[in-house]
């Protein structure tokens, strides 16, 4: 919650789960760029249990995208597709069944995020995909999760979108108040 007195880093604050992309490359140190971004994160004990693939090469590009759930065809004009995987046995798992492999590559993508909003791209994570086709595809071990996809693209025109997916673009962001998430010192959830 703030105090009023600092602002909120222009990164968090201008990202969005925007959708209209254009059909532009993405330069090779912006991609390098970002997923350095995404090695920085913290993790239990540094141990790194993310694992990334960035698709470019425009075949296998498009052999992801065959992959891609229908409500996500605005992917379609995707630059650039990012793979995050992980496997429970890269990180922590500590004894109330706590497995941080997931939450480390989680943080590790936001901070992806935060560097793709830097650089003028939007990188959108999806879960509508099919796994194990693309992890076939890009010889991700069966052992492994592919959590997210992220899809990267320089904005484009939301005329381009579906109706219903235009007013997501345009309309306020939309956060639960702090009052149904945030407790203070303790559970004051029903």
């Amino acid at each position: 919650m703030s105090n009023g007195k600092q602002t909120m880093v222009p990164e968090i604050a201008g990202r969005r789960a925007r959708r209209a992309l254009r059909e532009q490359p993405i330069e090779q140190e912006a991609i390098d760029r970002m997923l350095t971004a995404a090695t920085l994160a913290p993790s239990c004990f540094n141990n790194q249990p993310w694992r990334f693939v960035a698709v470019t090469e425009p075949e296998m590009l498009g052999k992801v995208k065959e992959y891609l759930s229908s409500g996500n065809a605005w992917a379609a004009p995707a630059a650039c597709i990012i793979l995050a995987a992980t496997k429970t046995g890269l990180d922590c798992s500590l004894n109330d069944s706590r497995d941080y492999a997931l939450f480390d590559t989680g943080m590790a993508c936001m901070n992806l995020m935060l560097q793709a909003q830097r650089e003028g791209i939007i990188a959108h994570p999806i879960a509508g995909f099919k796994p194990v086709e693309i992890k076939e595809l890009c010889g991700i071990p069966p052992e492994y999760t592919l959590i997210t996809l992220l899809v990267c693209g320089y904005p484009g025109d939301i005329s381009s979108l579906p109706e219903e997916k235009r007013a997501a673009e345009t309309s306020p962001r939309d956060r639960k108040p702090g009052k149904e998430v945030i407790c203070s010192n303790s559970w004051c959830f029903d």
